[in-house]
């Protein structure tokens, strides 16, 4: 019994915890104003949606760890979609062909980027604030700032494999939620129990320490910044082939909104500390508040009053959990 608070206030201390009680207020706050809410057909819609975004936040999520940021994500979201539809429509490529191809180019872009940041010691904000321009202006030039066009992608094994949808009685679940998941224990693993996550925090940390130690913090860097574009592209695929369209505008606003999603989750922005359970919660926590405020006759442009004011309350929580963690009460 005498371990009982013990336990307790290292659980409050925790960087998931603050997420976690946010979440289920704001389930509890939108279910009490609109039981709607909580029904199937918007629990499913909430899924749908959660899971391009999230990709995206889960690779962020390490390189943030590692100290480093990407704001090309979401240029990437809305260009790979448009490469593989060009690639198709023109009958260059196979549909298939054509999605290789442009997580290819994604992760020749993310070498770009690592390369710049970890070479010439240029910092990663305006790297990829450089890439995101260039990126979203070779979209737009491509596609003369139109939508592209799109075929139904209906019957290849690529678009089931992504987006193919199901029923678990009345839920419907697309595929591309499975990917999401796996996406989540896969990178969790790595950054809390493999060496390689170690090498990642300790990146983030101290780098200096971490050369002297061994770590090839470049090539960690590098590799991150590889696996965050490849997400990218791959949320931006699996957003086009849902929704059967390509707009070159896709994504934009989206690489603020997924660094919000992991620093509501509890990784640290100045690198060393990260958690992939947090920015799970941090994603739910945006993508319901996104739904539940359109639900309950909020107008949807206040999206961004609340997204700021949970920022600003969630770092004030963790900085508040982080100094009594450290004074040890």
């Amino acid at each position: 019994m005498e371990n009982r608070p013990l336990i307790i206030q290292r659980l409050i201390a925790r960087p998931e915890f603050g997420p976690f009680v946010l979440l289920v207020i704001e389930l509890a706050v939108f279910w009490g104003i609109n039981p709607d809410f909580l029904s199937p057909q918007n629990i499913s819609n909430i899924l749908a949606f959660t899971v391009e975004l999230g990709l995206i936040a889960l690779a962020m999520t390490l390189l943030m760890t590692s100290g480093e940021f990407d704001l090309s994500v979401g240029s990437l979201f809305g260009f790979s979609p448009v490469l593989m539809w060009t690639l198709f429509n023109g009958g260059v490529t196979s549909l298939e062909a054509g999605f290789i191809i442009a997580l290819l180019v994604a992760a020749f872009i993310g070498l770009v980027n690592g390369w710049f940041v970890t070479q010439l010691k240029i910092p990663s904000f305006l790297v990829t604030l450089g890439m995101l321009l260039v990126v979203r202006g070779t979209a737009l030039f491509v596609t003369s700032g139109f939508p592209q066009r799109t075929w139904s992608a209906e019957g290849s094994w690529l678009a089931e494999a992504l987006v193919g949808d199901f029923f678990i009685g009345p839920f419907r679940i697309y595929m591309s939620l499975f990917w999401f998941i796996a996406a989540a224990i896969a990178l969790g693993y790595v950054l809390t129990q493999s060496r390689t996550g170690n090498w990642i925090q300790a990146a983030g940390g101290n780098p200096n320490a971490a050369r002297a130690r061994g770590v090839n913090v470049s090539g960690v860097k590098i590799g991150l910044f590889i696996l965050s574009s490849i997400m990218a592209s791959l949320a931006g695929v699996i957003s086009s082939l849902r929704t059967s369209a390509a707009n070159p505008n896709s994504g934009t606003g989206y690489e603020l909104e997924v660094i919000a999603m992991v620093v509501i989750g509890g990784t640290a922005l100045t690198g060393g500390r990260g958690t992939i359970v947090g920015t799970v919660l941090g994603i739910l926590i945006l993508r319901v508040m996104r739904n539940g405020i359109v639900l309950i006759g909020v107008p949807g442009l206040a999206y961004n009053i609340f997204i700021g004011a949970i920022i600003l309350g969630m770092m004030a929580l963790h900085s508040w959990l982080e100094r009594r963690h450290q004074a040890g009460t």
